[in-house]
């Protein structure tokens, strides 16, 4: 909204944020160092992300660039398949592998795992599909359309606060896990039946009740999945999570985004039929329209086009909600524990001297029973 500074600023202004949070980290976060010969998994790490890449590329084009059904389609799912199974190969026999595969033998992790990447999905739609439908559809200016988003915000924002301070007090964490599924798959299902018409205080419910879902989900799944794991293994699972909630919502984002430019491009060519206009122009494609330009019966056309295009888009995205909801349901709940992660690690590291140091000696031939033959033996077995 301010020509003077233009869209850079929307990632420069956070850049004094950033610093401020190095800053505390630096003065509050008190580590021990431990010094150790290490190995990093390049090719691991290369293999994993070209892989995702190429199909990120691929969600991100077809549709537009591409059919889904083409020969660049196939290029880029194969060569992306291609480079995920060799990196399988190379972190089964990576010495430190960037995604230790025995993690996903621990179900809870597994679980965990698939609810952030269908969380994602949720998140991620939300706050973009959102934003770009309160300034198509509603006719807001960029500023307008973020203060818009708070309802989201904050509801995510309280129900992740409340949730878990109670967790620290009770010990009991899966039935927020359950709850806020639930709440979530509601949300969207709730927000599938908008359009441009829909009241903002109706929609600022919907969105509330989303964002309550999400914030009841999405740390406390990470927390489950710390609760199960060794000690050594929480920086793994916790990274696991991150990438595959980002992953969900990056997916989620360019095949939803996908849909909704067709969708769209459906609504824009029925609304120019019905009202007589000629359909030359008529928002094919994905770029988003600038709506002070266009003269008021067309505008009136994309303002529904985009509502009604919105609105399917979130009732696509709930039967992945319920996918997650599935996937919480089926988490083993274990006692949640109450030591650091640091006395986690010392505890388990001590555990371990302590067996090694209790190993039994070899067994000689009187342990065990063998009668005692040699020069001066008294003859007796051992009963």
């Amino acid at each position: 909204d301010t020509s003077w500074l233009g869209w850079r600023w929307c990632f420069f202004i956070g850049v004094p944020f950033a610093l401020a949070g190095i800053v505390l980290l630096q003065r509050t976060l008190k580590l021990p160092t431990v010094r150790r010969q290490v190995r990093i998994d390049w090719l691991g790490a290369f293999l994993i992300v070209a892989g995702v890449c190429a199909l990120l590329i691929w969600t991100s084009l077809a549709g537009n660039s591409f059919d889904w059904a083409s020969w660049q389609t196939a290029a880029l799912v194969t060569t992306g398949l291609v480079l995920l199974i060799a990196a399988v190969f190379v972190e089964q026999r990576a010495a430190e592998p960037i995604i230790p595969l025995d993690i996903f033998r621990n179900r809870t992790v597994t679980l965990t795992t698939l609810a952030s990447f269908f969380v994602g999905i949720a998140m991620f739609a939300g706050t973009v599909f959102l934003s770009q439908y309160f300034q198509i559809s509603l006719g807001k200016s960029p500023t307008v359309a973020g203060l818009m988003s708070l309802p989201l915000i904050g509801g995510l924002l309280v129900s992740s606060t409340i949730a878990g301070q109670i967790i620290s007090a009770t010990g009991k964490w899966k039935v927020y896990l359950i709850a806020g599924a639930v709440v979530m798959t509601a949300g969207l299902g709730l927000l599938s039946t908008i359009d441009a018409d829909t009241h903002f205080g109706l929609l600022s419910v919907y969105m509330a009740f989303m964002g309550i879902g999400v914030g009841m989900l999405m740390q406390n799944l990470v927390l489950a999945a710390q609760n199960d794991v060794p000690a050594h293994e929480l920086g793994a699972a916790t990274s696991v999570l991150s990438f595959f909630r980002s992953l969900g919502g990056t997916i989620g984002t360019s095949v939803l985004g996908a849909i909704l430019a067709n969708r769209v491009a459906a609504e824009m060519t029925k609304g120019l039929a019905e009202s007589g206009l000629p359909a030359a122009g008529g928002g094919h494609g994905s770029a988003v329209p600038d709506m002070t330009k266009l003269p008021e019966p067309m505008k009136q056309i994309v303002e529904h086009a985009y509502g009604v295009a919105t609105g399917d888009l979130f009732l696509i995205a709930t039967p992945f909600a319920f996918l997650g909801l599935l996937a919480v349901l089926f988490i083993k709940e274990k006692p949640l524990k109450t030591t650091s992660g640091m006395e986690r690690l010392a505890a388990e590291e001590a555990a371990e001297g302590a067996a090694a140091a209790t190993v039994p000696a070899p067994r000689s031939a009187a342990d065990d029973g063998v009668q005692d033959t040699t020069p001066g033996g008294v003859g007796l077995r051992k009963d």
